[in-house]
This record gives structure tokens, C-alpha cells and sequence, in this order.
């Protein structure tokens, strides 16, 4: 009985183990985050302040993809943190998968800085696109065993979570990869894709919600008021 007590606690984990996994993954996007800033600041480090302006404009590149980048591993922070927020153990493969997702938000900073340098180069577009899609994959696979596995969930409900919404963001972003290979002259322009999936899923998730309030029972009630009345021959209805 001891033994299937550590072997079920093992597969699915220790609170102390999940902790440390959560403080490992925002610690690297903390380290992520700083990494963009870091062309800024040897840029600045050799500046001279009456020419802020043209600084700005000669680094335009560089001012552009840090935003850019900043939000991009914002928007997945945000994300990874609401799912931990209802995991409260963690397995192997939940492990493994979380740790690609920090490889590619780690190598994030590397193609921005080659987007910046680059910003007409076709490989270095389809990195950066590349780089997000396979952010956006990890993180829908992540999603996709927390809410298989049921012991690493708090608690039963799955209405909070929305795997469709995570697979059309990647869909999305694998067209846009597709896109920028085949039409490298639009750049990365191809990530405004994101806008109508983002629509796409809004919709899918009210409708889902929408689906989800109405319980067996409404149903069921709905059904007994919609029944038509049968009439039998000879017979009033009082």
C-alpha cells in the first residue's frame, strides 16, 4: 500500500515540486524580458542627449522588435500563469513539455535581435514566426494534459479551460509561418493573423460558455414545455 502511495505521488507530483517548476519558468521569462533590452542599452550607453531623436530612428528596428517581442512573451506569460493558477501538481511529461515551452520563449530574444539587424530577411522572419508557433504548440500541449489528467487539476471542472482556443492561436500561426516562407515580402506582417483568430476563439468561447449554463436539467424542463398535448378522442382537457 506504501508503495502505490509514492508511486501514485511521484506520477503526479509534489505542491513543492510544482513550485519550484512555476518559479523556474517565470524566472527565464523574467531573464527573457531583461535579454531584449540589452540592444537598447548599448545603444544608449554611446549616445548623446541632445540627439535622442535620431537615436531613436537609427535603432528603429531594434525599438520595434522589443515591443514587439515584449508583448509576444507577455501575452504566453499571461497564459502559462492562468493555467498554473488550477494545476496544483505536475507529472513528467507536463515537465518536459513546460520546458520546451521555456526554450522557445528563451530563444525569443535571439531572433528578435536578428529581426532587428535583418528586417528584410526572409529567414529571419520565419524564425521569429517559427519561434512563437512553437511557443503557442507547448503551451496548447501543456494545456491538453492538464485537462486529460485529472489529478493534476484542482479540482473537476474544465469549464475554465479552452483547448480549442489554444489550437486555432497555433493554426494561425503555422498559416502565418507557411505565409511568410511563401511570401517573404509581407515580413511578419503575417502575425496580425492573430487578430481574427482571436475573434475566432471569443466566439467559440461564448458559444461554449453559453452551452456549458444550460444544464441537463433546463434541458429537460425545455423539453416537457415544448411537448405538444395530445388530445384523446371524447375526452376535455380540464
Amino acid at each position: 500500500m506504501t508503495r502505490m502511495m509514492r508511486s501514485t505521488t511521484q506520477e503526479s507530483g509534489t505542491p513543492r515540486g510544482l513550485d519550484r517548476l512555476v518559479n523556474f519558468s517565470d524566472a527565464t521569462v523574467a531573464i527573457a524580458i531583461t535579454l531584449l533590452l540589452l540592444p537598447l542599452v548599448d545603444a544608449v550607453s554611446d549616445a548623446r542627449p541632445d540627439h535622442v531623436w535620431q537615436l531613436l530612428d537609427e535603432h528603429r528596428g531594434t525599438v520595434i522588435a522589443f515591443f514587439v517581442s515584449f508583448a509576444v512573451i507577455a501575452r504566453m506569460w499571461t497564459m502559462h500563469h492562468r493555467l498554473f493558477e488550477r494545476v496544483n501538481a505536475w507529472s513528467p511529461a507536463l515537465m518536459r513539455v513546460n520546458l520546451f515551452w521555456i526554450a522557445s520563449i528563451v530563444f525569443l530574444p535571439v531572433v528578435s535581435n536578428m529581426l532587428a539587424a535583418a528586417a528584410q530577411s526572409s529567414p529571419a522572419n520565419a524564425l521569429y514566426v517559427g519561434t512563437v508557433a512553437v511557443a503557442s504548440l507547448t503551451f496548447a500541449l501543456m494545456e491538453a494534459l492538464v485537462v486529460r489528467d485529472r489529478s493534476l487539476r484542482i479540482d473537476d471542472d474544465r469549464s475554465d479551460f479552452h483547448p480549442a482556443n489554444s489550437w486555432l492561436t497555433f493554426a494561425a500561426l503555422l498559416v502565418a509561418l507557411v505565409a511568410t516562407i511563401v511570401l517573404p515580402e509581407s515580413g511578419v506582417w503575417w502575425l496580425l493573423l492573430l487578430v481574427p483568430a482571436g475573434w475566432g476563439s471569443d466566439l467559440l468561447q461564448r458559444r461554449t460558455e453559453h452551452t456549458t449554463d444550460i444544464t441537463p436539467g433546463a434541458r429537460l424542463s425545455a423539453r416537457r414545455r415544448l411537448r405538444p398535448i395530445r388530445l384523446v378522442p371524447g375526452r376535455s382537457r380540464r
